[in-house]
């Protein structure tokens, strides 16, 4: 795989981020009252300890928008950090973002795999 980390990043590397909602966490409610309030989807709580033994592992969520409203007096990060460690998880998480971060893959429900602009188009034309 091709390096893509700035001089002085390097220490990014080896890293896998992770979208919370729909990946980590069953999200069939929607926003619903804004907490955090999915059980597991099979396969993550061991997906992520496997994982994390080898990678760092950065979640990146919506949730975590600064400008999104605070619940039970928490912003979007807390209530993250407090449904890992309800599943005893927070301790194989190296980060919590809103943000893009830098990592060798990225594991979203949303994805699309990009090859080439023709058959990206064509996708978005009878898919969406």
């Amino acid at each position: 795989m091709a390096n893509f980390y700035p001089p002085g990043f390097e220490h990014q590397s080896n890293t896998i981020a992770i979208d919370f909602d729909g990946v980590i966490h069953n999200a069939n409610k929607g926003w619903h009252d804004g907490t955090c309030y999915g059980e597991p989807l099979p396969g993550a709580i061991d997906s992520i300890k496997l994982l994390s033994k080898k990678y760092k592992i950065i979640i990146f969520t919506a949730k975590a928008k600064p400008d999104r409203p605070l619940v039970n007096g928490k912003n979007g990060v807390e209530l993250v950090k407090e449904w890992f460690c309800k599943y005893k998880l927070d301790t194989y998480i190296y980060e919590i973002t809103s943000e893009k971060p830098r990592a060798e893959l990225y594991i979203d429900d949303n994805g699309y795999r990009f090859e080439n602009w023709d058959d990206t188009l064509n996708f978005i034309e009878n898919k969406l």
